[in-house]
């Protein structure tokens, strides 16, 4: 079970290294940590000497926060995030979300890399997510105390700002970025979807499907906190031409698109 306390002490852990109020947070997916390279005056705290944080466990995932300047903005930058498939529960996973907004984050930006089930949409592309589809099985707010900390039952009418997501579309139209718009589906994994899975995924209204990403959002609506999601479509998932997939493709093709993806938060958090 979470308590305030634990907040409090992970909270002030990050304070006492200088994490001075933050004004949004970034959560990095697989292949997508280069951006971290751009925070100015970085300070770093690895995930391990973090009290009550848990740790990360995949290999492409580097686990640490990281708070410095970005377009003149504090933020707070997590490099590395934490998924179901290995282990964690949804409160585990979401945790870190809880403690930036305790440091006073005021907006959340998530990425990730995820397979396109709508095949209008190509790897390389970038999809701002509109919707979701939770098929994690679970939910990070279904805890016996989740009443201390928010609004038991959530709306999630509107999970993604609308403003931020309005924003970004017209960004990318002056920066000549493709930036698709779609539904997310978040399954477990770690396995990849069978063909019948992907055919099932297209019939609930998914245009794309990854690991993770929902249960961080459901908290950010929990706390009231703003947030939006852009997803790095990785791979093609077409039942009817399915092919072995490679794990070193896919996240060579978020680093390769990466940089547009900065491109938009960089010009986004110039305007916030």
């Amino acid at each position: 079970m979470m308590t305030n306390k634990q907040l409090k002490e992970s909270t002030d852990y990050l304070i006492s290294k200088g994490f001075d109020a933050p004004e949004l947070g970034i959560v990095l997916g697989t292949g997508l940590g280069k951006l971290a390279n751009e925070i100015e005056n970085p300070i770093e705290a690895h995930y391990n000497h973090i009290p009550f944080f848990p740790l990360a466990t995949v290999e492409f995932h580097t686990g640490k926060l990281i708070y410095g300047s970005f377009e003149g903005k504090k933020v707070v930058v997590m490099q590395g995030r934490f998924h179901v498939y290995e282990g964690y529960d949804l409160m585990d996973v979401t945790y870190p979300i809880r403690v930036m907004h305790q440091l006073g984050i005021k907006k959340l930006f998530i990425s990730n890399a995820s397979g396109a089930i709508n095949l209008d949409m190509k790897k390389g592309d970038m999809m701002l997510i509109e919707d979701h589809i939770n098929l994690q099985g679970g939910s990070p707010l279904a805890f016996k105390n989740v009443a201390e900390f928010g609004s038991r039952f959530t709306d999630m009418s509107a999970p993604y700002d609308v403003t931020m997501r309005q924003k970004l579309i017209e960004i990318a139209k002056k920066e000549n970025i493709t930036l698709k718009e779609g539904v997310y589906a978040s399954v477990v994994g770690p396995q990849l979807e069978t063909r019948a899975e992907y055919r099932m995924l297209k019939i609930l209204g998914a245009d794309a499907v990854g690991m993770s990403t929902v249960p961080e959002v459901i908290v950010a609506n929990h706390l009231d906190l703003p947030v939006i999601a852009i997803s790095v479509l990785t791979d093609e998932c077409d039942p009817e031409n399915l092919k072995p997939v490679n794990i070193q493709e896919i996240i060579e093709i978020a680093e390769k698109t990466e940089p547009k993806m900065v491109r938009l938060f960089r010009e986004l958090i110039k305007q916030l």
